[in-house]
């Protein structure tokens, strides 16, 4: 007995529906040419994951429903699994449904809604309380939704209910390490249970959310026999004997460095497809940040799509604009000098009355991050090209940009990018193709708006910094138990200070593309107003 089961690893985009629709009907076909019985697309594909607050308007419901009845109409000869919002009611649920030749034969909500980090499914859904299995020829199947395998006993229950094989449809997002993390989870509930598991994860960006693929087929033991490409639309077909899935071919697992150098092209390319932007424009320059930056906006459009601004002021160095034509040449951009002193001085002169008995201090520094902004929001406008702002997380974390400024713009490669992680990704992008001087990984890091400046002179060195603030931010660990791990008090306290006074900051920047397993946006919900400072404990030595 034998049964080709085919993965769906697409990239839908949030409320197309017709474009979404389109793609389930042609993998269906594909599939078919490619004698596949059934086909499994991911969780919630006809609207796209993850469609948040569209789930609470009507007309958004019904025009899926709609797409629903109207796939179920076309689509023939192979069964079709798909998820979407389904309201029954008052009540809607987060559903996988099978299409067979014009009818819907088994419909699935889904039992547990995740209600933690990136998820808030809660708001939405009601959870389902019922296993759903169907048949096709003498195997049963039984269909679940991405974080009921998470928890244990769903996988033994539908065994128990007389599944041969579990289908879950998953929009599961990436971060460093998760590929891993959900293999070891499932493998070991399907190894217990002793039932073989499809498991088909959708790709590509949506907001700060990136989603890797990687869906695998495990067999009775646990053991993965077919893992997709991660980051790349797939059609994968598993031919099952007697229910024992066949070795197909398997991908990398989770690489280190090149698997976040790939979801941030992933993320850039979909935010600036999926938003109509006719391109990428930043400014370079000829810092370590800007530099990747561009080499990854290149990656994800081609260098006719990028575009290039030197901003030169009385601070910049030789080298910085030595370093910044190199990196734009490399890659063959377009760019373009506009030094910013004409701008600088003219608000100087107005500011002038009103600054009179005043020191100079970050004011007049931010000024010129702010003209720079300025300039790039008005090319960003006049060519209807995404202006990709450079700052990383440790500069987020601690305030080390300006509003208005550096800031300005309309999407955060590196929002989630630590600076220590800045230089190993730029070291990797330099593998594929010289894009990235050496000088510019090796010389000190500078802002370059005041003589001689260092990021030093403001903070920590990034290789105390960058694990003060992993530990502080993403594992929620206190400052006396960081104190403890051996870093040395001044600095906790002053990167702690930091992170907790520039929360208004931080909601104000753009969104950015999530790497890490707690990234700010969707992830970090902390009050800007609060009297809350993680480093009053602290006593300096």
């Amino acid at each position: 007995m034998s049964l080709k089961i085919a993965l769906a690893q697409l990239n839908f985009s949030v409320a197309d529906i017709a474009a979404n629709s389109a793609k389930i009907i042609a993998a269906a076909e594909q599939a078919k040419q490619q004698f596949a019985d059934i086909i499994v697309f991911p969780e919630l594909c006809v609207t796209g994951y993850p469609p948040e607050d569209l789930l609470l308007r009507q007309d958004f419901i019904r025009q899926t429903q709609r797409a629903v009845d109207s796939l179920t109409k076309q689509l023939h000869g192979i069964d079709v699994v798909i998820g979407y919002p389904r309201r029954i009611g008052q009540y809607l649920y987060n559903t996988a449904a099978v299409l067979r030749n014009g009818q819907i034969i088994a419909e699935y909500h889904k039992n547990v809604l995740p209600n933690y980090g990136v998820f808030d499914e809660q708001r939405y859904f009601t959870a389902g309380q019922q296993t759903c299995l169907f048949s096709n020829g003498n195997t049963r199947l039984a269909l679940t939704v991405c974080e009921d395998i998470w928890q244990p006993g769903i996988i033994a229950k539908n065994r128990d209910a007389g599944a041969d094989i579990i289908l879950t449809l998953n929009a599961s997002p990436f971060h460093a390490g998760k590929m891993q993390q959900r293999e070891d989870v499932v493998c070991a509930q399907v190894k217990a249970a002793g039932v073989p598991l499809v498991y088909v994860n959708q790709i590509g960006g949506q907001d700060e959310l990136i989603f890797d693929g990687a869906s695998f087929v495990a067999d009775s033991r646990g053991e993965i026999v077919f893992r997709a490409e991660e980051f790349a639309e797939q059609l994968g077909i598993v031919a099952f004997s007697d229910n024992v899935p066949q070795p197909t071919g398997i991908a990398p697992l989770y690489q280190p460095v090149i698997s976040e150098y790939k979801a941030l092209v992933l993320g850039i390319r979909d935010y600036v497809r999926k938003n109509g932007f006719h391109g990428a424009i930043l400014g370079l320059s000829g810092g370590i940040d800007s530099a990747l930056v561009l080499a990854l906006a290149v990656d994800a459009l081609g260098s006719d799509k990028v575009e290039a601004v030197l901003m030169p002021s009385r601070y910049t160095q030789d080298m910085s604009n030595e370093d910044a034509k190199l990196e734009a040449e490399a890659l063959g951009v377009k760019h373009h000098i506009i030094p910013i002193e004409p701008a600088v001085n003219a608000f100087n002169d107005m500011l002038a009355p009103l600054f009179t008995g005043s020191k100079k201090d970050t004011t007049e520094e931010n000024i010129q991050a702010r003209c720079r902004g300025v300039l790039l929001m008005a090319l960003s406008n006049k060519q209807g090209k995404l202006l990709l702002t450079t700052g990383n997380k440790s500069e987020m974390s601690v305030g080390y940009a300006t509003l208005y400024g550096d800031m300005a713009g309309g999407f955060a490669p590196l929002k989630d990018v630590s600076k220590l992680s800045v230089y190993k990704i730029a070291e990797f992008r330099n593998t594929i193709s010289a894009a990235i001087p050496e000088r510019v990984i090796t010389r000190p890091p500078s802002a370059e708006l005041a003589p001689d400046q260092k990021d030093e002179d403001s903070l920590p060195p990034y290789a105390v910094l960058d694990p003060i603030l992993a530990l502080y931010i993403e594992q929620d660990k206190s400052a006396d138990e960081i104190v403890a791990l051996g870093y040395p008090v001044a600095a906790v306290k002053r990167a702690i200070s930091l992170v907790d006074r520039n929360e208004y900051k931080r909601r104000q920047s753009p969104p950015g593309i999530r790497i890490t397993h707690r990234a700010f946006g969707r992830d970090g919900r902390y009050p800007i107003s609060s009297a809350y400072r993680g480093a009053a404990t602290l006593i300096e030595e």
